[in-house]
């Protein structure tokens, strides 16, 4: 079954993929986090789960801020100090996170445990989003591509209950 999406949701994703960020590699974080806890678990059914997190309006909003603020900072279009501080993805700024939070909570607690546990370890596409090779700003795309990450996890946990899924 094909789903219509709609223009925000099909911004937000090519935003996502414009920037160097597949639907895939957040697979591979969610299986990251959920591998230990399902025996027959596939990057389909974690990608399954990505694309109930990405159809959500708030987590939509959430990836076009974000991106938005990175791109106008590689531009340097910001004023100062948020300019630097952006750029620089200063450590005791935390907006950054605040917004991934946004995402984070759409799927209950499970998901801010994870997300803390991925920003700490940065798995996959994650580490690759740290680095700002190139002169590229990710200061908001590394954690907002935790937070989905996070959440489709987190959706993936709700959903299992003993050996069958529920429609969450």
């Amino acid at each position: 079954m094909r789903e219509k999406r709609s223009e925000l949701e099909k911004t937000a994703r090519d935003l996502l993929k414009q920037r160097g960020v597949t639907i895939n590699d957040i697979a591979e974080i969610v299986y990251f986090l959920q591998e230990q806890y399902f025996e027959n678990l596939s990057l389909d059914l974690c990608v399954e789960n990505i694309n109930s997190v990405l159809r959500k309006r708030e987590v939509q909003h959430a990836i076009l801020t974000g991106i938005q603020l990175d791109i106008l900072s590689e531009q340097n279009k910001l004023d100062e100090p948020l300019q630097n501080i952006i750029h620089r993805d200063e450590g005791l700024y935390g907006i950054d996170e605040v917004i991934a939070l946004s995402i984070v909570n759409v799927y209950g607690s499970i998901g801010l445990t994870s997300f803390g546990y991925v920003d700490k370890l940065k798995p996959g596409i994650l580490k690759k989003l740290n680095r700002h090779d190139n002169g590229e700003v990710h200061t908001f795309l590394d954690d907002i591509v935790g937070a989905i990450a996070a959440a489709a996890s987190s959706r993936l946990a709700h959903s299992y209950a003993g050996d069958e899924f529920l429609d969450v």
